[in-house]
């Protein structure tokens, strides 16, 4: 395990793809996806969950299809909640002949859930991990998962550290949003705590926040998401911030 990834990926291009949907023909296309609260797109496709080995062929040969080229660096298992053990069973075989055969060089899945990325730690012959949500300023609960895969030498790719939006400002907002939910009087408490910390070192909260998942061993990269160019721009700063150690540990006391 571990055969990629094993530095971190600060400035590292990675081709990434997911399995677990597939575009079919829409039978009732109304001429735009965000009608149904996904994406902006024309709606003459639609997403069909399929785990089993014949859709992972599949996805991967229509991706290669439309990134033209003949493999891609991680594939990752997107959101298999409620399949879990079909993917044991299928959709990781499936994936481990493909990283044999070179048409991919990293397998793993990607959740908003640490436990049952636990299981396929342990269970699967994976390399890579996504989790969202849970290894962030704020939510620390992913820990048990983060140890499993230092242990096993699988890599750890963290999402969301704003955690939907709460950590994304300097100074958090009562209307933000934590897990794309209201953010409660507690969290936000402790979100102004955090900041208050960060401000006391003329460091803004983002900052601290994108670059705090990279501080355990098994993080080898952030994924954030941003929806202007101004805001990538923004990232970028807050990333290459140079964050006092006496910051961290002051983080850590509270």
């Amino acid at each position: 395990m571990g055969r990629v990834l094993s530095a971190k990926a600060r400035d590292q291009f990675v081709l990434s793809t997911k399995v677990g949907r597939l575009l079919t023909p829409n039978p009732h296309p109304v001429g735009s996806d965000l009608e149904s609260g996904a994406f902006d797109v024309p709606d003459d496709l639609t997403r069909t969950l399929d785990y089993s080995a014949d859709g992972v062929k599949r996805s991967i040969e229509e991706s290669l299809r439309r990134l033209d080229t003949d493999y891609v660096d991680i594939v990752y298992v997107h959101d298999p909640d409620d399949h879990v053990q079909q993917v044991i069973r299928e959709t990781f075989p499936a994936l481990v002949k493909l990283r044999e055969q070179g048409v991919v060089r990293a397998i793993g899945a990607g959740m908003n859930f640490w436990q049952p990325l636990l299981t396929f730690v342990q269970s699967c012959d994976i390399d890579v991990v996504m989790l969202a949500g849970r290894w962030t300023l704020l939510d620390r609960s992913g820990a048990p998962l983060l140890q499993a895969c230092e242990e096993r030498n699988v890599a750890v790719v963290a999402a969301a550290p704003f955690n939907s939006g709460i950590l994304s400002r300097a100074k958090p907002q009562s209307d933000g949003h934590f897990d794309y939910q209201g953010i409660s009087a507690e969290l936000f408490a402790r979100a102004n705590q955090l900041a208050a910390a960060c401000d006391s070192f003329g460091v803004e909260l983002p900052a601290a926040a994108i670059n705090f998942p990279l501080r355990e061993e098994s993080v080898v990269s952030v994924v954030a998401g941003f929806r202007s160019a101004s805001q990538m721009l923004d990232g970028v700063r807050w990333m290459n911030e140079e964050i006092p150690e006496a910051l961290w540990l002051e983080l850590e006391s509270q």
